[in-house]
């Protein structure tokens, strides 16, 4: 039966979130904190709570996630968890010995009142963290925000706790990225190359968690941003910060301790995104556009032209975390698709004052939430209004798609019953032109599998 008795009456809801567009805050800290190389993620708080980030974790990129925890007991839980952390930190560097190790609170130590940066400062004080090891520490409540949220905080922790600066600028820019696929961060740096940049980019999750299979367990793996080029950010001459929910802290953070300017704009997610984010680079450099872009971006304009007829006025729902969501409407409405539903579960006002801008000229009907109730539930009630064309979201979407007969394109956080979101780039125009494939395959195997015989095409 699964979903089959969702109701199409939507009533306001107060207080109840049902299946919601979202995970917590420590899911997305552990992210970030695996993008910097020699790192171990550090969950203060029970066990079972590091056992779900990690799996969640695992289930989406299929590799084995480390991380460590506090193992808060019914004692630590009333009286604190800093005799855990103390012990527990002292344990990880004579066993697994890390480079760094990022500490992340929960719902439980942040409920208590523990005081992450007095605990990792005694840790330090008392020869806990050997000379040459580094701990560093980020607030992340599992009670508000997102898993959006807390690869926010943890991102700009690991700005203003490993980042460092001579005082002398050199010619490099900073690329915060936000929560993208290690397959994104590759095509991000390939990108920045091309336009003649040096960076340092950062948290870097590629090399990580898309690892060769090479027979032998690497506990560390080689990828992720080194404490040397994390060293070298505040003498950069510019930071462009991709996603203003996941990466707009960390630049705010570079700039305001070591003045180093910065733009935040969308993850480069179709043609429209790209484009800024192009245009960013180029302002930086001075220098036109390299042939070799402006073919790929070309390369997508033709498939847009050349299949624009399966895409006309397709209706589209979308649910996710907003980083991917509103490059994506914007992407959608740039094919002339309609998205009419649109969900997601971080919080922030500034996620509908996008979507007004992007249709205040459109003549679409839209309905659009985030925050609390921003969930699966209230997508499938409008849904049951009015069907649409596409689903787009993560795997949790499947459910709605089966019952109600939808093609469905999986995209987000997490999947985890498809494979190639780690290997195979969403971003830039190669991405754009991957995700159009994607949602013409769909849309054009639904007018195979509907039609009649007299009208099944061999050419379409």
């Amino acid at each position: 039966m699964l979903l089959r008795h969702t109701s199409d009456a939507v009533k306001e809801r107060q207080g109840l979130t049902i299946n919601p567009a979202k995970t917590c805050q420590p899911v997305g800290a552990m992210y970030a904190a695996l993008g910097v190389h020699g790192c171990l993620p550090h969950s203060h708080g029970s066990q079972g709570c590091c056992s779900y980030h990690r799996s969640a974790l695992t289930r989406h990129f299929k590799e084995p996630v480390m991380a460590a925890t506090s193992s808060f007991t019914e004692g630590s839980s009333v009286f604190g968890g800093q005799a855990n952390l103390l012990q527990g930190l002292n344990n990880i560097f004579n066993v697994y010995e890390p480079e760094i190790v990022a500490v992340h609170s929960t719902c439980l130590s942040e409920t208590i009142g523990d005081d992450l940066k007095q605990i990792c400062e005694k840790a330090v004080k008392d020869g806990k963290v050997p000379e040459g090891k580094k701990v560093i520490q980020a607030p992340t409540p599992s009670f508000v925000g997102s898993h959006i949220t807390g690869y926010s905080n943890m991102t700009a922790a690991i700005a203003t706790q490993l980042g460092d600066s001579t005082g002398e600028k050199i010619d490099q820019i900073n690329v915060v990225n936000g929560w993208m696929e290690p397959s994104d961060m590759v095509e991000v740096k390939r990108l920045v190359g091309a336009m003649g940049l040096n960076s340092v980019a950062f948290p870097d999750v590629s090399g990580v968690l898309d690892a060769p299979q090479t027979g032998t367990h690497e506990f560390y793996p080689d990828g992720g941003t080194t404490q040397a080029e994390l060293a070298t950010i505040g003498d950069s001459k510019k930071t462009i910060a991709l996603g203003p929910f996941s990466s707009d802290l960390a630049a705010k953070a570079i700039d305001t301790k070591w003045k180093v300017p910065f733009k935040t704009i969308e993850i480069p997610y179709g043609l429209t995104a790209t484009d800024d984010f192009i245009s960013s680079l180029a302002k930086i450099t001075g220098a036109p556009v390299p042939a070799e872009v402006m073919v790929e971006r070309g390369q997508l304009v033709d498939m847009i032209t050349d299949m624009q007829q399966y895409l006309y006025g397709k209706r589209v729902a979308i649910f996710g975390d907003p980083d991917w969501v509103l490059p994506m409407v914007q992407f959608m409405l740039d094919l002339d698709m309609k998205p009419v539903y649109i969900v997601s579960g971080t919080p922030g006002k500034a996620f509908e004052a996008k979507l007004e801008e992007l249709y205040k000229d459109k003549e679409i009907e839209v309905k659009y939430k985030n925050g609390p109730q921003a969930d699966m539930f209230l997508m499938h009630q409008w849904i049951k209004e009015e069907n649409v064309d596409l689903l787009v979201g993560n795997t949790y979407g499947k459910y709605i798609a089966k019952d109600d007969d939808i093609p469905f394109m999986r995209m987000g956080f997490p999947i985890v019953d498809r494979v190639g979101h780690a290997q195979f780039a969403s971003v830039g125009y190669k991405g754009g032109m991957r995700v159009l494939e994607k949602i013409l395959t769909l849309l054009m195997d639904r007018i195979d599998r509907d039609a009649a015989d007299p009208s099944f095409e061999l050419v379409m």
